[in-house]
């Protein structure tokens, strides 16, 4: 006689949350407070999530941290595909990606600043997996506008003298300097009147 086997009880209770959403919300979190003034209990709160099923779902603090610094880069990243799309001018794309910078620099966005840019202030050379991810962003970042700019010089719409590799360089330390500045609120004229002012000096 063949003795029945039992099917295997599921371990633990499935989620029932949206992880991607508490993600984004532990991400606001991070982002308005930092990473060392940001405590359990603003998290908890935040992700509506029980102790237990937060460190169940994301292990502790510094791997929610990193999850939501992923997210950030992910946007970020997402959002320049979309600007320096291949069917678009790459001027038109140079052009659109500035304008979400002074958009971003205006206002309360402004004074809100980047979450990169003050993760790298707080924490760069103190954590390796975060410089990873920051170094990971800027290089992919600059990437991306040096093929914009490449394109442009192939089309001829690039200044005389200006290589794609050293402008990519520059335009990125300009656009995160500017999340710098935005710190201090700058008017929406201001922001714009400064990308021209670099556009005009690589743009025919």
């Amino acid at each position: 006689m063949r003795r029945k086997t039992s099917a295997p009880s599921p371990r633990g209770r499935p989620r029932t949350f949206d992880t991607e959403a508490a993600v984004e919300r532990a991400m606001n979190v991070f982002w308005t407070r930092g990473y060392h003034a940001t405590a359990l209990p603003d998290l908890l709160r935040a992700t509506r999530l029980s102790r237990g099923s937060l460190y169940g779902a994301f292990g502790d603090k510094h791997s929610l941290f990193l999850r939501a610094l992923d997210r950030y880069i992910a946007d970020a990243l997402s959002r320049m595909d979309v600007e320096f799309a291949p069917d678009r001018e790459p001027v038109d794309g140079l052009r659109a990606y500035f304008a979400g910078y002074v958009e971003r620099n205006s206002g309360a966005s402004g004074r809100r600043g980047c979450l990169l840019v003050a993760t790298a202030m707080e924490l760069a050379g103190r954590d390796a997996e975060v410089d990873r991810r920051i170094d990971g962003f800027f290089k992919a970042m600059e990437r991306k506008v040096a093929s914009a700019l490449s394109r442009a010089k192939a089309a001829g719409k690039l200044a005389d003298g200006v290589e794609p590799s050293s402008a990519a360089r520059i335009i990125v330390c300009f656009v995160e300097g500017m999340r710098v500045v935005g710190k201090t609120a700058p008017t929406r004229v201001i922001s714009q009147a400064t990308v021209d002012a670099l556009l005009d000096r690589f743009i025919r």
